[in-house]
């Protein structure tokens, strides 16, 4: 089973329903429902889930996302040691350092994201959300995207 940490953006996507990405984002979340794969957040997501969420589709959605979030999702802390280990890696975006510190910590297998740039050039393997589905079993999402 893979073991993959979901970026803000992928989350997003799905609880938003921003085009073009919903499509797979929600694929994505549906085949994590589907228990085709173990779907993680920083702890620190989300708290920004809530406040984007917030300002573009209000407090009641907000609090919902965080609801779905923690209920649907597995939670990776956030430590002195991720937050340290992230200052030392090579991107220069210091949220996107801390969700790859957090998965090494959490000994996850890959990250899920859109924003491939800003998680290059470290060891663990980074996904789109469509290169993810491509990994699960098609017969099992497939016909949740036609």
């Amino acid at each position: 089973m893979i073991h993959a940490l979901l970026d803000t953006n992928v989350i997003l996507d799905a609880l938003l329903e921003r085009p073009p990405w919903n499509t797979d984002a929600t694929t994505l979340w549906q085949a994590k429902l589907d228990m085709q794969f173990v779907a993680y957040v920083t702890a620190t997501s989300i708290t920004d889930i809530f406040y984007i969420i917030r300002r573009y589709a209000g407090h009641e959605k907000a609090w919902q996302a965080v609801y779905s979030s923690l209920d649907q999702l597995t939670a990776v802390p956030v430590g002195i040691d991720e937050l340290r280990l992230a200052t030392t890696l090579e991107g220069d975006d210091f949220e996107d350092n801390l969700q790859i510190a957090c998965a090494i910590s959490g000994q996850l297998d890959l990250i899920v994201t859109r924003n491939l740039a800003g998680f290059s050039g470290n060891n663990i393997p980074i996904l789109t959300p469509q290169e993810m589905l491509l990994r699960l079993p098609a017969d099992n999402w497939s016909d949740a995207k036609t």
